[in-house]
């Protein structure tokens, strides 16, 4: 993500090669859910997400990407858990 540390926003920019179901959560360092961005389907390509943290004291934050293949293929589940840069995922 960019800017970081960031005020009062960040991009997140994510990558996805094929159609998945995409989860992407913000978390505090105790681990504790503080919001969802992204809880959808998804077709292949590259996304960012711009993220306001008007209603966020000042902390620590994570965010987590996870994919999900919707059908065909092996199926599989990609996560990634990071507070800085760009995520790119393998539905595999």
């Amino acid at each position: 993500n960019y800017p970081n540390p960031f005020n009062p926003t960040t991009t997140i920019s994510y990558s996805i090669p094929k159609t998945c179901y995409v989860y992407l959560k913000v978390y505090d360092v105790l681990g504790n859910k503080i919001f969802d961005l992204v809880n959808e389907e998804k077709h292949a390509g590259h996304y960012n997400v711009i993220v306001n943290s008007d209603k966020l004291s000042s902390g620590v934050y994570f965010y987590r990407l996870q994919a999900r293949q919707i059908s065909g293929g092996q199926g599989g589940t990609f996560t990634e858990t990071k507070t800085g840069g760009t995520l790119a995922c393998i539905c595999s």
